[in-house]
């Protein structure tokens, strides 16, 4: 189930959306531990259609704090492995 537990997520887009961030961030940072800019990109590459239907099926900002908060820091989550990887992408050389 990953580090995110599937009792934290209420609907299957966001359980799908932390399984592929799982796997996609660990491939990520193998590819940048390698030098491996592409590679990385390339492998968050596959979060665009989780990351696609879960704003299409979920409601971030839920009424219920332990939703919202669960869905934000699943937010947060994505954008800092996208972070990790543009950052080391300006790297050339």
């Amino acid at each position: 189930e990953g580090e995110h537990g599937a009792r934290t997520f209420a609907l299957a887009a966001e359980r799908d959306l932390a399984e592929t961030l799982d796997g996609a961030d660990l491939a990520a940072q193998h590819a940048l531990n390698s030098e491996d800019f592409a590679g990385a990109m390339g492998a968050l590459a596959r979060l665009r259609a989780p990351v696609d239907a879960f704003f299409e099926q979920v409601l971030v900002n839920d009424p219920d704090p332990m939703l919202r908060r669960s869905r934000l820091l699943l937010l947060s989550k994505v954008r800092a492995a996208l972070e990790r990887v543009a950052d080391f992408s300006q790297i050339e050389g």
